[in-house]
């Protein structure tokens, strides 16, 4: 299952973004502030803005955007230390 969003034609014309990348720019402001509420992990919201981890957390460096460290986090910083 999938979600579709639909943007009006005079949102998307309005928006000062550069034509060919305004999807690519939605799904990182989508992301960010999604991530900023808390309503997705910092996994999800890489895989939502579609660029890697490294790169998310300097957009979200950018944006003053605290990191949140959580269950999920730790897990996983648990296994890549413990070599799994």
């Amino acid at each position: 299952m999938s979600l579709v969003l639909e943007i009006p034609d005079s949102i998307q014309e309005a928006l000062h973004l550069p034509q060919g990348r305004q999807i690519d720019e939605l799904f990182k402001e989508l992301a960010v502030a999604l991530y900023a509420r808390d309503a997705l992990s910092f996994s999800k919201a890489c895989e939502l803005s579609k660029i890697d981890r490294l790169e998310f957390g300097r957009l979200l460096a950018r944006r003053e955007v605290p990191r949140h460290y959580g269950e999920e986090e730790l897990e996983r910083d648990w296994k890549y230390a413990s070599g799994e």
